[in-house]
């Protein structure tokens, strides 16, 4: 947040931050059904209880709020990749299902990869990419963390390959998509994985 509004919410009381929650979650729904361009303070203002000026006083600017809903969207991301590689044991297991969850919330929601791309494209116009590094850098650490644990070599460096080669394969997905199982040879060589062995869930450093 700003420094302005970040001065202001120390002082505020338990029901005024629960009205930022509110603006926050509100802006995340209209992001996720109408797209960057529709998330206007008119808009949010609409679907939710307060006002324009209601929000504004909460938040020193528009780019605020859409930081913090897309934030939001990350954390259900990471989530969501977390609950799904919890359910093996294996380290190489683990991995692929965090990798196949990923690729999966962007194939349920088509919209999805072409919001995110919209969020990237604006922030670099604007000048102010701290916000959605930290994003791109909480989804790396996942990856790296996934990967040493197999292990495989440079597992830092992987990681960030590996996440370039997703960031492709979103926009990919959103105009020619194709199974999981076409993209884990690929996958498996990005990370130094055995492409052989790919196919059948297991693998090992090469």
């Amino acid at each position: 947040m700003g420094s302005s509004s970040q001065s202001r919410a120390r002082q505020w009381s338990p029901n005024q931050r629960a009205r930022q929650e509110q603006i926050i979650e509100a802006a995340k729904e209209i992001l996720a059904r109408d797209g960057l361009a529709a998330c206007t303070a008119r808009a949010v203002a609409e679907a939710g209880p307060l006002t324009k000026s209601a929000i504004h006083y909460y938040f020193d600017d528009m780019d605020e709020i859409i930081d913090a809903a897309m934030a939001r969207h990350m954390s259900g991301c990471l989530e969501r990749i977390a609950e799904a590689s919890s359910r093996h044991e294996s380290p190489l297991d683990r991995f692929w299902a965090a990798v196949q969850a990923y690729l999966e919330i962007f194939a349920q929601r088509p919209n999805a990869a072409f919001l995110w791309f919209s969020y990237w494209v604006d922030v670099g116009q604007k000048g102010r990419v701290e916000p959605i590094d930290r994003m791109h850098q909480a989804m790396i650490g996942v990856l790296r963390d996934l990967l040493a644990a197999i292990p495989v070599d440079d597992a830092s460096a992987r990681a960030h390959a590996l996440f370039s080669y997703l960031l492709g394969t979103l926009m990919q997905q959103a105009v020619r998509p194709l199974p999981f199982a076409e993209l884990r040879p690929q996958i498996a060589t990005v990370c130094g994985l055995d492409p052989a062995l790919s196919a059948g869930g297991a693998g090992q450093c090469r």
